[in-house]
């Protein structure tokens, strides 16, 4: 009886080989749970993880081969798919080979374009000194958003990779203005995988404090951010996108910000809809939480090698052409011979946190939780607080309270666009939605709480100055998943929703109209992905659901606050967190080594 609810159990009995039964039931339960494929190292352990009726269980590649629904790579086209002692759904296999053959043709083409790419930079060498010219940075820091600026210049494809405040944003502003000022006519494409994100990146680089002209400006206010679905044009009630490799999107540079939200299918729907001559460039944080869906191929791509920041003695030599007397050339640290690595010198890891200091508070915490340091998390335990970090292990309900009328600030101010980035001030992040710590609970409490100081009174769905997130992209009205609006009456006293759009401005929509919402005085810790707030509070479970926790999305709940975050959670939970790091199979990184 207990197969009967099992959609694995279910899936597997679709196919009629009880011999392949068990791995079909693994491949779909490893699916569920962020992995692309099924690892075939060690599969006996995996019994413990089947129902009864697969407990007898032999595993046997030499009989897995042998079955006629499992192809090899070039072989039949068959529902699974076997490779490199991984099992694969084919469509799973697909998207990888996808993804890992168009990073390949991107990085194929550069060389051909090596030698004009050296020269155009180098004819800008005064302009590209003056932009990485700062005063404000010691001589012991190498100048890695220079080594950044110029491997995106030069290649086709790059990513760009650092924890929060290293500079990401404002490595991309320099990259475009190098790019502006070889070609002034350049198209840019600036995407995220939420709206959110795609607004405070565009907001981020027309804000950036460079020595650039005005021209240079003009352009970069000119630059439009959207959503990842909408830059491939989704189609109603589709998978698909218009945009493909049969019809590429028409820009000269696509730059994606938090990549690491990724999962391999849009990963790979993307991929295809680069041209063959076209710069793209992937910003994220390779510590921070996978995609909700399956994959962690950002991840997987910054650990493809062992090591990055790596170049050739000759691209070492021309980065350090441009760096101006302040900061600490590339060193022999840093220099290698060479190497087959496919993903050689594309990939660069800001190292310097502009926002955070490593030795203290938010910088210090952070590090220590993704680098399983238990004795400095202990610290924090144990002495609970710091500026910048408040461990609170009983949950205290005054902490609780004081940190939820700071919302008194938005909701009191008339001004509905002030409202709204006062807001996006402070956030309540909850790992998990049910439970006494879950999403819904503490979105309630809040409430209540609100709604007892005679702040709000929620007698309707959409209450007076009711904080929304919106949960699926609706294209009809220009919403998309993860925007975050208010409930505010308009100039009519009419209650509208009110939310900015990528460039700033205010929109309304009538309530009625948005079907997928919810209250957001909480938020999932993955849903924040993307977003900052001055103040966090991390709610984590007390006991039950503790399986879900991992180092990664402690780390990224607690890197959302800019300047404090307070972690409701018992030591154990804590630390259970800090111990477990998130380990999705795939088969990328090995396929480059072929």
């Amino acid at each position: 009886m207990q197969t009967l609810n099992d959609v694995h159990h279910q899936f597997a009995t679709f196919f009629k080989s009880v011999n392949l039964q068990p791995y079909a039931y693994l491949v779909s339960k490893n699916l569920a749970e962020g992995h692309i494929c099924l690892g075939l190292g060690d599969l006996e352990k995996e019994v413990e993880n089947l129902p009864a009726v697969y407990k007898d269980t032999t595993f046997s590649l030499e009989g897995l081969t042998a079955e006629p629904m499992v192809s090899i790579e070039n072989g039949e086209k068959q529902p699974f798919i076997l490779h490199n002692n991984r099992l694969y759904l084919q469509r799973y296999f697909n998207y990888e080979s996808i993804i890992l053959n168009r990073i390949m043709d991107l990085i194929n083409t550069e060389s051909a374009l090596h030698l004009q790419r050296v020269q155009s930079i180098t004819d800008q060498i005064e302009f590209i000194a003056g932009l990485f010219n700062s005063a404000k940075t010691t001589v012991s820091q190498t100048d890695w958003q220079l080594g950044a600026a110029i491997t995106a210049v030069l290649n086709n494809f790059t990513i760009i990779t650092g924890g929060p405040g290293t500079g990401k944003t404002t490595t991309v502003a320099k990259i475009l203005a190098i790019l502006f000022s070889i070609n002034g006519g350049l198209k840019v494409a600036l995407a995220a995988p939420t709206g959110k994100a795609a607004a405070r990146m565009a907001e981020s680089l027309k804000n950036a404090a460079l020595n650039i002209g005005e021209s240079f400006i003009e352009k970069f206010q000119s630059l439009e951010p959207s959503t990842i679905h909408r830059l491939l044009g989704s189609i109603p009630d589709s998978p698909y996108f218009r945009h493909n490799k049969s019809n590429p999107l028409n820009y000269d540079v696509v730059i994606i910000d938090e990549s690491s939200m990724l999962d391999v299918a849009l990963f790979a729907k993307l991929l295809d809809s680069i041209g063959q001559h076209t710069r793209l460039i992937l910003l994220g944080d390779k510590d921070q939480l996978a995609s909700v869906e399956a994959g962690s191929l950002f991840g997987d791509l910054c650990q493809a090698q062992d090591k990055l920041n790596l170049f050739t003695t000759e691209r070492a030599t021309l980065i350090n052409s441009f760096a101006s007397e302040t900061y600490r050339q590339i060193g022999i640290d840093s220099i290698v011979t060479n190497s087959l690595h496919t993903l050689f010198q594309h990939i660069v890891e800001l190292k310097h946190s502009h926002r955070f200091v490593s030795g203290e508070g938010i910088g210090r915490f952070s590090k220590a939780i993704i680098e399983n340091d238990v004795a400095v998390v202990k610290e924090f335990l144990v002495q609970g607080a710091d500026e910048q970090v408040t461990v609170d292990l009983s949950y205290s309900d005054k902490i609780f309270e004081e940190f939820v009328l700071g919302y008194a600030d938005y909701i009191q101010e008339p001004d509905i666009k002030t409202a709204l980035n006062k807001l996006n001030n402070l956030r309540i992040l909850c790992a998990i939605r049910g439970g006494q710590q879950g999403l819904l609970v503490m979105n309630r409490k809040a409430e209540s709480l609100l709604a007892e100081k005679g702040l709000l009174t929620y007698t309707s769905e959409f209450y007076l100055n009711r904080p929304i997130i919106i949960t699926s992209n609706n294209y009809a009205l220009g919403l998309y998943n993860g925007d975050v609006g208010i409930v505010r009456p308009d100039e009519k006293g009419l209650l509208k929703a009110w939310f900015e759009d990528a460039q700033g401005n205010l929109k309304s929509i009538i309530p009625g109209l948005i079907s997928n919402a919810e209250t957001v005085f909480a938020m999932t810790i993955h849903k924040s992905q993307g977003s900052e707030f001055n103040q966090v509070l991390v709610s984590l479970p007390a006991a039950d659901n503790v399986s879900i926790l991992t180092r990664e999305l402690l780390y990224t709940g607690v890197t959302r606050a800019k300047k404090k975050v307070f972690v409701q959670g018992t030591e154990n939970v804590i630390l259970h967190a800090v111990h477990e790091k998130v380990n999705r199979a795939s088969g990328i990184s090995a396929r480059f080594h072929q």
